[in-house]
Order: structure tokens, then C-alpha cells, then sequence
């Protein structure tokens, strides 16, 4: 078994890294001290342990007792509005940005027009119908200004067609330039799409 191989195979199927970077990880893990390198195991080993997926958004958090994440069991929070990001790094830029202090859905991916991806359909439909019971009166599709942003907003807008005449759907304004992505956009802008939602 070729370890140098095999490693520079697993670390390039990691988001946006190639297989000559990973490559690269594995070389600079190899000149680095040996403590480095079992610290940086030892954390992944542990991820699955103190790691969790909250049940009512979906977003993985810090915590081994709490059974929701902070967001989720914070009673401050509007129970009125539900946003839903494609990932977690987004709903980091929305809290971030600090205006909206509504409930999340972490929808978990996007769809692709050509049938690629995918979205938790089932967790989205269940959570809405929880929420109605908590007087929920929008949804808020918090997707990147991407083609594949609005071909998810399309399915979920057919996902709740049922529920329109309680819900409003609204999408950001477009402070957010074409083709941008939440994650990397900076919180005066996140601000700016928030307040200039739009019903659609």
C-alpha cells in the first residue's frame, strides 16, 4: 500500500482541494513534527464524539449534553421567520452579519439542473409543519446567488406550495452580487440582503 498515495487520494476529496494539493497536505504533514501530526489525528478521531447534528436545524455543533444547538434552544429568537442556507458556514455569515435572529434550516446541499445534489426534502416539510405550531409566518430562502442557488429555490418553493396560504416565501434582496456565495460574502452585505428580502 502506497500510504503517501492513499492519504493525497482521501485529503482530495475534500471540498475544494485537488489532487496535487492534497498531495502537498501530505508532504507538509510528513516535514512537520511528528506531535503536529497526532494532534491533527486525534482531533479527527474525536470529531463524531463531541460533534453533533442539532435536530431541528441540522447544523453540527460543539456539545456532547445539549440536545439543540444554541440557536435552536435560545427562547429569545423569533419563532415567526425560518431561514433556510444551503450549509453551515452560511448560517456562520448570517450570525455574523447580525441582523437576523429568526430560527434556521440547514437544507444540507443544492440541486444542479442537471440532477446532481441534494437537499433534506423530507427534514424541510416536517419542519415547517412543526413550526406552523409555533406560529411561523415566513421562510426565507437564504441561498447563494447561483444558478444552482435557484434551481434549489425553485424545488423548494414546490415543496411549499402546500402550506402558502400560511407562510409567506420571501428571498434575499440583491445586495448579493450574481454568482455569489453566502459564505464568502462580508456581513454589511449579508445585512443588506436580509433587510431587502423580498416576497416571491
Amino acid at each position: 500500500m502506497d500510504y503517501i498515495d492513499e492519504l493525497a487520494t482521501a485529503l482530495a476529496r475534500l471540498p475544494g482541494i485537488g489532487p496535487r494539493q492534497g498531495k502537498r497536505f501530505v508532504y507538509y504533514l510528513l516535514s512537520a513534527p511528528a506531535a503536529e501530526r497526532v494532534k491533527l489525528a486525534e482531533l479527527i478521531s474525536v470529531l463524531g464524539k463531541n460533534v453533533r447534528q442539532c435536530p431541528d436545524c441540522l447544523r453540527f455543533y460543539n456539545g456532547s449534553t445539549a440536545l439543540v444547538c444554541a440557536y435552536c434552544s435560545d427562547t429569545r429568537r423569533d419563532d415567526t421567520t425560518l431561514l433556510l442556507v444551503e450549509k453551515d458556514q452560511d448560517l456562520a455569515a448570517l450570525e455574523r452579519a447580525g441582523t437576523y435572529k429568526g430560527r434556521y434550516f440547514v437544507l444540507g446541499g443544492v440541486l444542479t439542473l442537471t440532477g446532481k445534489g441534494a437537499i433534506r426534502e423530507k427534514e424541510l416539510v416536517r419542519t415547517i409543519e412543526k413550526r406552523l405550531q409555533n406560529n411561523l409566518k415566513e421562510v426565507v430562502l437564504a441561498l447563494g446567488a447561483t444558478s444552482e442557488g435557484e434551481h434549489t429555490a425553485d424545488r423548494v418553493r414546490e415543496l411549499l406550495l402546500p402550506y402558502r396560504d400560511q407562510v409567506k416565501v420571501s428571498v434575499l434582496g440583491r445586495g448579493l452580487a450574481t454568482g455569489s456565495e453566502l459564505e464568502y460574502s462580508d456581513a454589511e452585505t449579508l445585512r443588506a440582503a436580509l433587510t431587502n428580502r423580498k416576497e416571491t
